[in-house]
């Protein structure tokens, strides 16, 4: 429970303080790729902020190598410019299933959540985008989304 809540707390800091306001990305999946990316996945996407900290920044840099190494799954709240507030959802495991609108994935914890597809889904596996068919089960994945009551829909997901 405690370390579940350092986590919890680090990403929450890390959203606040590490993000900041990132440069304007065209893709609609800004958020969850600036999620994903903090947690270590690498998404292709160039407009995206840099996961590296500068000299100067050690204590982010350190919350950053343990987010990287550590972090399965959260949640954080984040607000944007146009719509307010917005639940973003990263999760990293093995997917257990795929069928034609949802992908199911368990973390290494045991946590295991079904996502459904987001309109506007991307899909990328070393830093290039790709189709939603190179997705099978027992692949390692990084997903990005948002949740919206009880539906979590992904908008972007690395296959490593």
């Amino acid at each position: 429970m405690r370390r579940t809540f350092v986590v919890l707390s680090l990403t929450g800091a890390l959203a606040l303080a590490a993000c900041g306001a990132p440069a304007a990305v065209a893709s609609d999946v800004a958020d969850e790729a600036v999620a994903l990316q903090q947690v270590g996945f690498e998404t292709g996407l160039a407009d995206t902020p840099s996961a590296e900290a500068s000299a100067g920044d050690a204590p982010r840099k350190t919350i950053r190598k343990y987010l990287r190494r550590n972090t399965l799954h959260g949640e954080v709240v984040i607000q944007t410019r146009k719509n307010g507030p917005k639940t973003v959802v990263v999760q990293r495991g093995s997917v257990t299933a795929v069928s034609a609108d949802s992908v199911s994935v368990k973390s290494t914890d045991g946590f295991a959540l079904t996502w459904k597809f987001g309109d506007k889904l991307r899909v990328v596996q070393d830093r290039k985008t790709t189709e939603l068919s190179a997705l099978k089960t027992g692949a390692e994945i990084g997903l990005a989304g948002t949740r919206d009551g009880d539906v979590t829909s992904a908008r972007l997901i690395a296959i490593t």
